[in-house]
């Protein structure tokens, strides 16, 4: 981040939600490079720590590991009383936490595997991390939010590609699911002072979430998690300010505020 970005983020207090590695990591280094304080969640306390600890010397801002299984309400509940406490409070929700396609079918890009094969145990559990746990996440937040009567969700998703692809069960329908949350959310929350839009890549990424085995042609072609910084600074930015029920792509990001900031549609 230059000094003439104007994307800072001091002081502004933000859970991001499984972000003990990609796309959570990517976000959370470029907000506590931006002067945000922030806590992380993995699925137990050990890793949460551990990555608090590796982002710690990303910039500024304050770091705090929460150990939350977004699975679980009770996890949730006693997760979110622990970073309001640990932070003061919460400006921003960023749900992000999830598992891939490969918890399912570990050969899903080149063994495709249909709906039906799909065992019901991995379905479920994926449904659960990927959807049910930006529902629970949201749900145990928001009244901090509109308590405050101020307020920024920022939900992660994925290419609507993903979402009607061969061999995409349970991931493209739990992404799918989640953007459709997202717009109920954005319309429920309209007036309210909390904000809601939805935060995507653009393309396949380079973490966990891609087979080990993925051929080097297509992998030579896999964004970099850290595509998500600028977009997550300046949504948390005061740039952002009443922005609502957006749908933006990282890679797309520079055109987008271009439009934006000219009255251009789209």
């Amino acid at each position: 981040m230059t000094d003439n970005d104007g994307e800072r983020a001091d002081g502004v207090r933000v859970l991001i939600t499984g972000a003990t590695r990609g796309l959570g990591a990517a976000m959370a280094t470029a907000l506590l490079a931006a002067g945000a304080d922030v806590v992380v969640t993995g699925r137990d306390q050990g890793s949460a720590d551990a990555a608090a600890e590796q982002l710690a010397a990303s910039g500024t801002g304050r770091v705090v590991g929460i150990g939350m299984d977004v699975r679980d309400e009770g996890s949730v509940e006693r997760g979110v009383h622990a970073a309001v406490d640990a932070l003061g409070g919460i400006d921003v929700l960023v749900n992000n936490a999830g598992i891939g396609m490969r918890t399912v079918n570990p050969a899903f890009l080149t063994e495709p595997q249909p709906f039906w094969q799909v065992p019901p145990d991995g379905f479920r559990d994926l449904v659960a991390t990927n959807l049910t746990g930006y529902f629970l996440v949201a749900r145990a937040v928001v009244p901090h939010l509109l308590e405050a009567g101020t307020g920024r969700i920022v939900n992660v998703s994925m290419n609507h590609e993903t979402m009607k692809r061969a061999g995409f069960v349970p991931y493209g329908p739990a992404r799918a699911g989640a953007e459709a949350l997202s717009r109920i959310m954005a319309a429920d929350l309209d007036g309210s002072g909390v904000t809601v839009n939805i935060l995507l890549p653009g393309g396949a990424t380079a973490t966990g979430m891609v087979p080990d085995d993925v051929p080097a042609a297509m992998r030579a072609h896999l964004l970099d998690p850290s595509i998500m910084g600028r977009p997550i600074r300046w949504l948390c930015s005061a740039a952002a300010t009443g922005v609502h029920d957006q749908r933006i792509v990282a890679t797309e990001f520079n055109d987008w505020l271009s439009r934006r900031s000219t009255g251009a549609p789209g």
